[in-house]
């Protein structure tokens, strides 16, 4: 989500655009993170982190949405960050088939609480214990 909420083609209007002061009705304070390996000149991904969770979100959505390179993942980006903000008990979801993402979440000390139907979808809730 933070890649497509406006033209990254312009990055300085594309940074501006991540820093709200006031979010808006129905959304939560949020810090967006990118990744970038300065010794290899690539970005590894970003990382959305909500700062709590409002009823749509612990419904679906969770602390955290990410986009990381397939080969950056796994290595704990997020973690780092949730702890500095006070999040201790972090809610994960992905969509069932996402079957990448499940294990990344259980490996990272995900436990599955329950899986959701949204918009036909079956979507797994996992909460870590940070």
């Amino acid at each position: 989500w933070a890649i497509r909420k406006a033209d990254y083609h312009d990055f300085d209007a594309y940074l501006k655009s991540l820093e709200e002061s006031e979010p808006k009705e129905g959304y939560v304070p949020a810090s967006t993170f990118f990744a970038y390996d300065r010794e290899r000149d690539i970005l590894v991904g970003a990382v959305d982190i909500r700062h709590s969770l409002n009823e749509a979100l612990l419904f679906d959505g969770g602390h955290i949405g990410d986009g990381v390179r397939p080969s950056e993942r796994r290595k704990g980006y997020a973690t780092d960050e949730c702890r500095k903000l006070g999040i201790e008990k972090v809610l994960m979801v992905c969509n069932q088939e996402n079957t990448g993402s499940a294990k990344s979440i259980r490996n990272n000390g995900g436990v599955l609480e329950n899986e959701i139907n949204v918009e036909g979808e079956t979507v797994q809730r996992y909460w870590i214990q940070l």
